[in-house]
């Protein structure tokens, strides 16, 4: 499972590399093409704020992908402010920054210009789950769900509100939420992850300690809270208060209760 997942990461790579390459290559064919500035921006902005290229690339090499894609995304919104893709791809690069009110203000402007933009709905869901409203989260994540029921990468949907269900600790919807994600993507440990928490909450606690072995299988590198922190760094305690009390009552308690330890 190991090796498929990173065989499959490899070909993401790939991907985005040959993504990045056309848009440059559009970009020098015209260089005010906002679409082709918008959508380097999103390439740029993916990579280096994905935990797989951070270990990938060097550190450099990632803080120079994310000035560049912020000096796009500037260039795109002063040509034309009224690209919804631009400050949505702002939003996100702000959240993963631990900047999250600026990424809430970004995220709403997105959604002012189009109510029913599907991702920026769910990202908007995300960065209101790590400011500690998760209430209000879970309608955007339903309404993205919604507006794109087969989307290749649904997997996302149900993490966002299952994350959410389990931190309000609505353990069954939470459970029921995890299953339907980790069904939708075996590969994706969160999913792993959050059930063996949602188990151990519930009492099913042989079942919680198969979910985290599972997920000990998928990501070994995550055997800690502390070093699940590593990879959710924008849930810091002093960015995302509210949200770490609510996690620490829920899904950490869960997993102390399964023996994971918090180092």
């Amino acid at each position: 499972m190991l090796t498929s997942c990173r065989e499959s990461v490899r070909k993401g790579l790939k991907a985005s590399q040959e993504a990045q390459t056309a848009f440059e290559r559009a970009l020098e064919i015209d260089p005010a093409s906002v679409d082709a500035t918008i959508g380097l921006a999103r390439i740029l902005a993916n990579r280096a704020t994905n935990p797989w290229s951070n270990a990938t690339f060097q550190q450099e090499a990632v803080q120079r992908d994310l000035a560049r894609a912020e000096q796009l995304l500037s260039e795109a919104i002063t040509s034309d402010p009224n690209r919804p893709m631009a400050y949505a791809v702002l939003g996100f690069i702000r959240r993963q920054q631990a900047r999250l009110p600026e990424s809430r203000i970004a995220l709403e402007k997105a959604l002012a210009l189009d109510p029913n933009f599907e991702w920026a709905n769910m990202q908007l869901g995300w960065t209101l789950m790590f400011l500690g409203e998760c209430e209000d989260a879970i309608p955007l994540g339903e309404k993205s769900l919604r507006l794109s029921p087969r989307d290749p990468n649904i997997n996302a949907r149900y993490e966002l509100l299952s994350y959410c269900h389990l931190v309000l600790n609505h353990v069954d919807e939470a459970i029921d939420l995890l299953i339907k994600g980790r069904t939708a993507n075996p590969r994706d440990w969160f999913f792993s992850f959050g059930l063996a928490g949602a188990l151990a909450l519930k009492g099913d606690l042989d079942g919680a300690k198969a979910a985290l072995a599972e997920s000990l299988k998928l990501r070994p590198e995550c055997n800690s809270l502390a070093q699940w922190r590593v990879w959710v760094p924008w849930t810091r305690k002093d960015r995302s208060p509210l949200y770490w009390a609510q996690e620490d009552k829920t899904l950490d308690e869960g997993l102390r209760r399964i023996g994971f330890p918090d180092e």
